[in-house]
């Protein structure tokens, strides 16, 4: 478990410092016989920085849960 805490703190981190996230999907625009009109449509993904703070606060709970000092 402790691994799975320092994923989550990782991840909760990643998601602090990138607040967006941005990818491009291709659509087609008309498509008749044979020919097609395709574009590339950007599409972004945003996230709060406080998401990400919260995400770190999770993933510290998990590892403090199983941390054991022996």
């Amino acid at each position: 478990m402790k691994k799975v805490g320092i994923v989550i703190i990782l991840l909760g981190l990643g998601i602090t410092i990138f607040t967006i996230i941005s990818y491009f999907a291709n659509r087609k625009v008309i498509g008749r016989e044979k020919v097609e009109i395709t574009i590339n449509k950007p599409f972004h993904f945003t996230f709060s920085p406080i998401s990400g703070i919260a995400i770190m606060g999770i993933g510290g709970i998990v590892f403090w849960q199983t941390y054991n000092p022996e």
